[in-house]
């Protein structure tokens, strides 16, 4: 059910209209990604906060999109988004 559309004050003798759009919320991040220091090994699990769930997100490490592999695994959970760095190495850092 949306709000937006055509409203009317009719009269009888007159009418008054107005046309309504109502623009989504964008999305924020509301809980920020927080700094892991790992042994070497040891999978890591990096999981951030978002204001709406389902949303369409990307990672990336050091600039570069990082998709879903042997490596990674990336998964979301309602409002939150997780990645997980299975068997890190020092060049996960």
């Amino acid at each position: 059910k949306t709000d937006a559309g055509l409203y009317t004050c009719d009269i009888g003798t007159d009418v008054a209209k107005s046309k309504v759009s109502v623009q989504e919320k964008p999305t924020e991040v509301t809980k920020q990604l927080e700094d892991k220091t790992s042994a070497a090994g040891q999978d890591i699990s990096l999981s951030c906060e978002l204001s709406k769930p389902d949303v369409n997100i990307r990672w990336y490490k050091d600039g570069k999109a990082i998709r879903k592999s042997q490596k990674y695994d990336l998964h979301q959970e309602g409002t939150r988004a997780i990645l997980i760095i299975h068997d890190s190495t020092v060049k996960d850092s």
